[in-house]
């Protein structure tokens, strides 16, 4: 009799352990899927517009993957080629227009300011 409890024991433990695990990784994120900002209202993303995913440059190969497609440098993607490609910018020329693509959109880059230097002797420099 006791065996038999051991048992139904051992069996109860296991399927709460079970649903411990399943309710766990329910909570847990999908790391292959596209960030959040890609799908915000007014993105790319969210208008269906082409996405720069990642560019691969090397001396004799220029490749960008845009909206889960390979475009060389000079192919096309749909009916735009690509003309220039940096290590965050995809450039496109459909006829008259240019779409830039950038890898991270969200990001602004702006010149950097002078450097301000205290007179409490941080950062200064001796002659």
């Amino acid at each position: 009799m006791s065996l038999s409890i051991t048992i139904k024991q051992g069996v109860l433990a296991g399927m709460l352990i079970a649903a411990a695990t399943a309710a766990t990784a329910q909570g847990l994120a999908d790391p292959t899927r596209p960030p959040a900002a890609l799908a915000l209202p007014g993105s790319a993303a969210a208008s269906g517009g082409p996405v720069l995913q990642s560019v691969m440059l090397s001396p004799g190969r220029k490749v960008a993957m845009i909206s889960g497609q390979m475009v060389a440098l000079g192919g096309r993607y749909g009916s735009a080629r690509l003309v220039r490609l940096t290590d965050s910018e995809a450039e496109l020329k459909d006829g008259a227009e240019t779409i830039v693509l950038s890898l991270y959109p969200q990001v602004e880059k702006r010149p950097a300011g002078k450097i301000q230097r205290s007179e409490t002797g941080a950062g200064k420099t001796k002659k």
